[in-house]
């Protein structure tokens, strides 16, 4: 086989190894792993290392590298949602191979994350993520266009999500912003159809469906298309008016659950419009500030407030059925002001009143929550949360 310095420094391009083969770069945050296969014809000497680049443009592979002894290779320090092609080269004593062919192009991304928002007083414009898959504290997300420190709603697809109403500074806030999965300020999306703190919110991948509220009418449902921005739509209403209530979802249907003074749960078919249609009850009497989240068929419920006492239950349903919400298993301690993020296998609840607690279950088992990591703030009133991998999506 012919041999090649390649571009790097070498001595002796006729026993340089052959390139590598088979480049597959994976996504990560910020970052691609890129595994390949170790030629097998390594020259005159064997091969002491790997170098990896990458381009976004096909041709000038500087946009990123690294070296390693082995597949794969991470190169770091990208752009999420930016497209690379990676080739990779091998090294001996005599020098550098051709470069490998390149790869397939692939865009880094945050994978399965969950992003809270809100709750926060003095600072309820922050937003922090967890990646759903992992374990470990939150990190710094961005800001939402405007603080609110109680109760907005949160709804979120593969590329969008955004955050309604809740309670701002000169009041209750009729604020839709939305953002995309690289983190940062939040941009104006439109208005719900009035200002409101104690809203829950749901969504599949086109539509995003906000409900209730502390102000009248407190059964109002409204509705917006994730993709492009304006003002939000009537939906219907709930079987009663209410707030602080959880939203939560399936690719078809959305449920309203939780409430201030009422146990009822509601449902809707997310495509369509209408009025809400009665699911069943919570486990008993009203429960309000808890956390929901859900996959493709179960939703999740947890902890909130029941009277003047906090409760550590977490409840679940089964979306595509109606009925009472069952027993799944209790958090670490009674709370409220929490909120919560899934992926297709893993519910996060993330918040606590006054702590910085996130706590995760199994959703298709039942079962008491694990310890997950910490919030970078503690939440004083109530939060919301949402993600890019939740069962309205899946």
């Amino acid at each position: 086989m012919p041999r090649y310095n390649g571009g790097f420094i070498g001595t002796d391009g006729l026993d340089a190894p052959d390139p590598p083969t088979a480049v597959t770069p994976t996504a990560g945050n910020t970052q691609l792993s890129i595994a390949f296969t170790a030629p097998t014809d390594t020259g005159t000497s064997a091969i002491t290392g790997f170098v990896a680049q990458v381009s976004t443009d096909g041709t000038n592979y500087s946009a990123g590298s690294n070296t390693g002894s082995s597949s794969p290779i991470v190169v770091s320090s990208l752009t999420n949602g930016t497209s690379y092609t990676a080739k990779v080269w091998a090294i001996n004593a005599y020098g550098t191979s051709a470069p490998s062919d390149a790869s397939s192009s692939v865009a880094p991304a945050l994978g399965n994350v969950g992003i809270l928002g809100g709750g926060i007083f003095g600072n309820g414009s922050a937003l922090e993520y967890v990646v759903i898959s992992t374990t470990g504290n939150a990190s710094d997300f961005g800001n939402l266009s405007v603080g609110r420190s109680n109760g907005p709603a949160a709804a979120g697809n593969a590329t969008r999500f955004l955050f309604a109403g809740g309670y701002a500074d000169s009041g209750n806030s009729d604020v839709i912003d939305f953002g995309t999965y690289t983190g940062g300020t939040l941009s104006d999306f439109g208005n719900l159809s009035n200002a409101r703190n104690g809203t829950g919110g749901c969504n599949n991948n086109t539509r995003a469906v906000f409900a209730a509220g502390s102000t009248a009418p407190p059964e109002v449902i409204d509705y917006v298309t994730i993709a492009s921005e304006g003002n939000a739509s009537d939906f219907g209403d709930l079987t009663q008016g209410r707030e602080n209530v959880k939203g939560l979802a399936s690719t078809t249907r959305g449920v309203f659950i939780g409430a201030e003074s009422y146990n009822v749960i509601d449902y809707i078919t997310i495509g369509s419009t209408g009025n809400a249609t009665d699911f069943g009850d919570l486990l008993s009497a009203a429960t309000s500030s808890g956390g929901a989240c859900s996959n493709s068929t179960r939703g999740l419920y947890a902890g909130g407030r029941r009277s003047s006492a906090q409760i550590d239950v977490i409840q679940y349903i089964t979306i595509g059925s109606a009925g009472n919400s069952t027993d799944f298993g209790d958090l670490a301690s009674a709370t409220r002001y929490l909120d919560g993020a899934a992926s297709s296998t893993r519910g996060v609840f993330m918040g606590a009143q006054n702590a910085n607690t996130i706590q995760y279950v199994t959703i298709a088992s039942t079962g008491n929550a694990t310890d997950f990591g910490d919030l970078t703030n503690n939440r004083s009133q109530n939060c919301a949360a949402t993600g890019n991998a939740h069962g309205g999506l899946s």
